[in-house]
């Protein structure tokens, strides 16, 4: 049992016996290996369904936009950054929340471990420090966990909290000497007739289910621009102009708002790179702008904010 289990479970505990909150919103067990799921504890006697592990890895601020009541929330690195943009675009107050911050060494991607399988059917995955075993029927592998870390994990340089209430345990290591985008920098050096061919591929098998979008703690708007039908911007179907266009427009919704956090990739059922698209922007306004989304709490971000001398040397 990870030791960030016994102090989630305390908190909850403390936190609903003392009324502080209405809930606790963390991760429980799931039905299949490597696949821990969101739950909501409301009562004291629910807390030992909690638990943390390296597969929790869904972000779970996306379930508290627009909330009324007081909850208590496990955040990692990630998942806090959004949590602060949250608050500086007034989508919950920070009183509703209680933040039991959970220093993160990264979480598992599944799709890697299965397609290591070859097929073979993993019935349980246990983590041991810089180990993951998986066993099956006919099998016991013993991995390096690094390897097996999502993209984002990978090269993720804030790995602790940038806000909480509780902190679960001692900071971790960041992450250094990381090149975060070394992909858009390959993708920026292609000619114009590669790089949109390279887009229009990645995008190719694209289903329109907008798992990405619906995952994401940062797409909240109450009617999403792909649902406006007076005037309907961009159609339903998949025909690659209407396919293209919903990827394009999410992507610069999310300029100077996305935290690399992976939920779009993890929900994507097609297992499509998407981050692709929101990696260049990141990458965009941290060298015009020196920003990174969620990482400072006060002030504004920079696509959020007007002043007379803001600096037009981009305009041509």
């Amino acid at each position: 049992m990870h030791a960030y289990t016994e102090k989630i479970r305390e908190a909850a505990q403390r936190l609903l016996a003392e009324k502080k909150v209405d809930g606790v919103i963390g991760f429980r067990m799931g039905t299949i290996p490597m696949m821990s799921e969101p739950v909501f504890i409301r009562h004291a006697d629910q807390v030992n369904q909690l638990v943390w592990n390296g597969f929790c890895g869904v972000n779970l601020a996306n379930y508290l936009v627009k909330r009324k009541d007081r909850v208590a929330i496990v955040a990692k690195g990630c998942d806090s950054r959004n949590i602060v943009l949250q608050l500086q675009e007034n989508q919950i107050r920070r009183d509703q929340m209680v933040i039991l911050g959970a220093p993160c060494q990264g979480m598992v991607d599944r799709r890697k471990v299965w397609t290591f399988l070859k097929g073979r059917d993993p019935l349980q995955a246990t983590e041991d420090g810089a180990s993951l075993r998986v066993s099956g029927r006919d099998f016991d592998e013993v991995l390096d966990r690094q390897a097996f870390l999502q993209d984002n994990c990978r090269i993720c340089t804030h790995r602790n909290p940038v806000i909480y209430d509780e902190l679960l345990g001692d900071p971790v290591p960041e992450q250094t000497g990381v090149d975060r985008y070394e992909d858009v920098r390959r993708v920026e050096a292609m000619g114009f007739e590669e790089r949109w061919r390279y887009f229009e591929d990645l995008i190719a098998s694209c289903i329109r289910c907008y798992a990405c979008r619906n995952a994401c703690p940062m797409c909240y708007c109450p009617t999403c621009f792909v649902d406006e039908s007076r005037p309907q911007w961009v159609g339903k179907t998949l025909d690659p102009t209407d396919t293209r266009t919903f990827h394009l427009l999410r992507a610069f919704h999310m300029a100077g708002r996305c935290t690399d956090c992976g939920a779009c990739e993890r929900a994507c059922p097609m297992a499509i790179p998407v981050r692709q698209f929101t990696k260049k922007l990141e990458k965009d306004i941290k060298e015009l702008y020196g920003y990174e989304a969620g990482v400072v709490p006060e002030g504004r971000p920079p696509l959020d904010t007007y002043r007379p001398d803001d600096p037009q040397d981009f305009i041509k």
